[in-house]
């Protein structure tokens, strides 16, 4: 990673709800993330179950701070927690 890649990595598919939710957060929180898509068939998303352990998305990769986890409600929950306010 150079020092100009965000250190968050944001695995989603297009006009997915639950990835929107993230990107939400991410925004609201003014983070930098970079998005990649993934293949729309469950079974094809194998760049998603490498980094995650699962073919679920959406999946974050945090280089700050070494986490890496999917399901949109935890990842609201970290990132919030993480770089809210009062983080």
């Amino acid at each position: 990673m150079s020092d100009q890649d965000p250190p968050i990595t944001l695995y989603r598919l297009q006009a997915c709800p639950f990835c929107e939710r993230v990107v939400r957060t991410l925004d609201e929180l003014d983070l930098s993330y970079r998005s990649r898509f993934v293949e729309p068939m469950h079974a094809d998303r194998n760049v998603v179950k490498r980094v995650s352990g699962k073919r679920s998305v959406p999946a974050i990769v945090d280089e700050h701070t070494g986490v890496t986890m999917s399901e949109s409600a935890n990842i609201v929950e970290y990132l919030t927690k993480t770089y809210g306010e009062g983080a």
